[in-house]
């Protein structure tokens, strides 16, 4: 199918001449336009004489409020192009600056007008049709050529050829005529431009044609000429502008793609990709062109990912490739760096960063497609140590450190999950596939360099403070400083170590965190620069890391979880010291962390909780953490109530309750956290526990005034709510399900399920009354009633039934003492009242002794027989009437004793 290229040329050729006439004819009519209104711009600059002669030749100084006649407009004159050379300019203007001072503002310049729809056809859209034209023209004349049997395979390469050498020539002689004639040349519609474009499109299809067709060209041959044809195109476009150059980056890096071998050469291959990118990014500093510089890179790393493929034995090739790449890239993209463009001060250029960390990225791919093979290794620590280099020389590069410190840690973290691939289990289970399978490593080698990599990135780090006068770029050095050495030493622990206790690795860490505290010193007491309060801070949160690692690694796998949290805590304690808001922010992060962190897995320590009830893991794993956040809040209200005080005090309420409630499962089901249901004791102590806890954070908010305190005790309240009506009261309710057994007579389950719940909710009502709603008062009061009925009702029941309640008719005798417990119950209410002269309580004894009316003539009248009846009614009877003694002689006349005297008048 390709033979149909070669046919067309021959016409096209013919077109071309008539297409290129009709151009030179219109640049010809252009060329006289514009000397035209070059000459009427000429005469429009021309100065008026000065005004003393104006005077002398009779002409008097107009008037105030006189408008002088404009004088009349010159005919157009036919302008003569003056000798060539810089005396020619008008000596005029210069008399009268020297006559009259000095020199008057030139004239704004004249407004161009606009391209009219004749001119755009002309100018833009003939000459894009046209290099269109040439370049299918070579092919559709090789197409007609095969077609019709004229010529052989040879001739037609040979015409391809000649073909694009005529566009070429045609290209160049063009640009030299524009350029002796002075006009300057359309920038959207280069005539030379796209004359030469056409030709290397022609030239680029005629020798893969004469390779890949006709078989003409061996496979180093044609690469070497499709490469010189990228070269030469790379370099026209110096004279011919980027479109041009667009087209010949594209062809140099297609080219090994077209032409292909059953042996692929990847040194051949990776020579020739460095001789097109040191062409490329010279072109690219010496025309300022960011985009050709940011393909070339992109072209380049993507040639980095298919030749990975070929395994970890062709290794070298693949470093020399992203060496070279780092180089070239080091010395004609990085601003302010050897030959690169020149850098603003204290600014990060992200295409100086990116052009490092991309080829950085690239070693990266190599060391972990090799299974960190030796010269990989090697060849990305030289990387590393180039990022370094060179962003320490011109902080354009900066953003390269950053790259560099995420890339070493992905590199170490790989290393260690090959060995280790049990890190990727979920509780679920494995996750299938996500792992690569385990090998084994230079551990002697990935220990040497790690210890570069955290002496070269903490030295370096620490070093560039006050280098800059940017805030941003000593943060970033001291961020790589902080978070490279720490993310090592956590590879290397899990590699290593197994995640198991390690007392050396302890050490090591607990010698990083003096490290760090040591800088920490040294910059508090430095002079305060931009970004120095900052990296204070990351330097201090580092001790702090450190010796939350230290605390991991010599104790055992759930000291993570308390670590961490006593790392938030000595955050928060350093933002009182240091007023630094990162850290406010850090402390809450830490504690979302350890959230997250129980999230995973709430028994902390996993199977190794124990059984002990209260002494186990859930104390140490939840207890320290709820201590840390408390003490953590407090530090943080010192500087202003805000989100990451908010965090951490939700965090301290949450790990509170977590830890009440984790206990409570854990002593209730012998040391079974999951299991799926619960009884009637772990429902009470919950319950318990929750009212305790409300009952503390209502108190607590109205000294602090927090938000969150407020919205814990609220929901607390709310859940001990919930859990005594559907818990305590429906699922669990002894008399209802058969399977409970409540214990003994008196101390038994009623009495932690009932009794004390309803103390609590009494209390807590107190607490709350004049400082909330009084419904929200009354309501808590009101279930502290219901409760307190309750446990009266299932004590009488578990006398009459024993501790399985549910079983049994209902005795005589059972409902008469219900109604004389209410009603003692109600006396006893209504004597507190009067006591303490509580309204809630008289209230309350109302209420139960209602309905202890209620059940005499609804329940008693139709249930009891004989002497129960009669004793029934009797006793309401008399406990009525001494209400209503008590209330006329006591309650009544101790308020008519106290009421205020009315004053008399006089």
């Amino acid at each position: 199918m390709l033979d149909e290229f070669v046919i067309l040329p021959f016409l096209f050729a013919i077109v071309a001449v008539i297409i290129a006439v009709k151009a030179m004819n219109e640049i010809g009519e252009l060329r006289r336009r514009l000397d035209r209104m070059e000459a009427a711009a000429a005469l429009a600059r021309a100065v008026p004489p000065p005004l003393p002669q104006m005077f002398e030749q009779g002409t008097a100084p107009a008037s105030p409020g006189v408008v002088a006649e404009p004088p009349p407009i010159a005919p157009e004159a036919e302008w003569t192009p003056p000798a060539a050379g810089p005396q020619t300019e008008a000596p005029t203007e210069t008399t009268a600056e020297t006559a009259d001072g000095p020199p008057a503002a030139p004239p704004p310049p004249l407004p161009q007008p606009d391209r009219g729809f004749e001119e755009t056809i002309g100018t833009r859209w003939v000459v894009w049709i046209g290099g269109l034209t040439l370049a299918l023209g070579g092919f559709f004349m090789v197409r007609y050529s095969i077609e019709a049997g004229l010529l052989g395979p040879g001739v037609r390469v040979l015409l391809g050829g000649l073909f694009a050498l005529a566009l070429l020539a045609a290209g160049e002689w063009t640009r030299r005529k524009e350029s002796i004639s002075t006009i300057e040349a359309t920038p959207i519609a280069n005539i030379p431009a796209i004359l030469t474009a056409a030709g290397t499109a022609v030239a680029f299809a005629t020798v893969y044609a004469a390779y890949a067709l006709y078989g003409f060209l061996v496979p180093a041959t044609a690469f070497i000429l499709l490469g010189l044809v990228a070269m030469g195109t790379l370099a026209a476009a110096l004279l011919h502008g980027p479109a041009l150059a667009g087209l010949g980056i594209a062809g140099a890096f297609v080219t090994p793609v077209l032409v292909s071998s059953g042996k692929p050469d990847f040194w051949a291959l990776y020579v020739y990709l460095a001789i097109v990118t040191a062409a490329a990014f010279g072109l690219a500093r010496v025309r300022m062109w960011r985009w050709l510089a940011v393909t070339t890179i992109v072209f380049a790393v993507l040639w980095t990912l298919p030749c990975l493929q070929c395994g970890p034995s062709m290794v070298a090739p693949h470093v020399f490739h992203v060496i070279a790449g780092f180089i070239l890239a080091a010395l004609l993209v990085v601003c302010g760096f050897m030959f690169g463009p020149s850098a603003q001060e204290g600014e990060i250029e992200p295409i100086s960063s990116g052009s490092l960390a991309a080829y950085l990225f690239g070693a990266t791919l190599i060391v972990l497609n090799s299974s960190h093979a030796d010269a990989a290794m090697v060849a990305f620590g030289l990387l590393v140590a180039g990022s370094l280099f060179v962003a320490w020389r011109t902080e354009a590069a900066v953003g390269a450190v950053g790259a560099a410190a995420g890339l070493v840690f992905i590199v170490f973290a790989e290393w260690a999950i090959r060995a280790n691939p049990d890190m990727l289990v979920l509780p679920g289970g494995p996750i299938a596939g996500i792992g690569p399978s385990a090998t084994d490593g230079s551990v002697s080698l990935h220990l040497i360099s790690a210890a570069i990599f955290a002496a070269g990135f903490g030295v370096a780090g620490f070093l560039a403070q006050g280098r800059s006068a940017s805030a941003v770029i000593p943060v970033v050095w001291s961020a790589t400083a902080v978070f490279t050495p720490l993310a090592l030493l956590v590879a290397l622990y899990a590699r290593i170590a197994n995640l198991d206790r390690s007392i050396p690795f302890a050490i090591l860490a607990v010698i990083l965190a003096a490290a760090y505290a040591a800088a920490t010193e040294i910059l508090t007491k430095r002079e305060d620069r931009p970004g120095l309060q900052a990296s204070i801070a990351l330097f201090a949160t580092g001790a702090l890391a450190a010796l939350a690692l230290a605390l991991t690694f010599a104790l055992e796998k759930g000291w993570l979880t308390i670590a961490l949290a006593l790392m938030s805590a000595g955050t928060a304690w350093i933002s009182m010291q240091r007023p630094i808001p990162f850290l406010r922010s850090l402390a809450a992060i830490l504690a979302a962390i350890v959230v997250l962190r129980i999230g995973y897995e709430p028994r902390i320590v996993g199977h190794a909780v124990g059984t002990t009830p209260i002494f186990n893991w859930l104390l140490w794993g939840y207890g320290i953490p709820a201590l840390s956040f408390w003490a953590g809040s407090i530090f943080l209200r010192r500087g202003g109530d805000d989100a990451p005080l908010r965090i951490v005090e939700s965090a301290a309420i949450l790990f509170t309750v977590l830890l009440a409630f984790m206990e409570i499962r854990h002593a209730v089901n012998n040391g079974d956290v999951y299991r799926p249901s619960a009884g009637l004791a772990e429902v009470a102590l919950q319950v318990c526990v929750a009212l305790a806890m409300a009952i503390g954070l209502e108190r607590l908010r109205l000294r602090t005034g927090s938000v969150v305190h407020n919205a814990g005790a609220i929901l607390l309240t709310a859940f001990a709510g919930l859990t005594s009506v559907f818990g305590l009261l429906v699922l669990e309710n002894p008399m209802l399900w058969s399977m409970i057994d409540v214990g003994g007579v008196v101390i038994n389950l009623l009495l932690l399920g009932y009794a004390l719940p309803a103390v609590l909710a009494l209390l807590l009502s107190y607490a709350v009354a004049g400082q909330r709603p009084v419904e929200y008062a009354n309501t808590i009061a009101a279930g502290a009633l219901i409760l307190a009925l309750a446990y009266v009702t299932f004590e009488i029941r578990r006398i009459y039934h024993g501790p399985v309640m549910a079983i049994g008719p209902t005795t005589g005798a059972e409902q008469y003492t219900y109604s004389i417990a209410y009603l003692a119950f109600g006396v006893v209410m209504l004597g507190i009242g009067i006591l303490f002269n509580s309204q809630r309580a008289r209230l309350a004894s109302a209420v139960v002794i209602a309905l202890t009316i209620l059940k005499a003539f609804l329940i008693d009248m139709s249930t009891l027989t004989g002497v129960y009846r009669a004793l029934s009614f009797m006793c309401l009877g008399l406990v009525l009437v001494a209400i209503g003694w008590l209330y006329q002689r006591i309650l009544f006349r101790r308020r008519a004793a106290t009421a205020p005297a009315v004053p008399t008048g006089s």
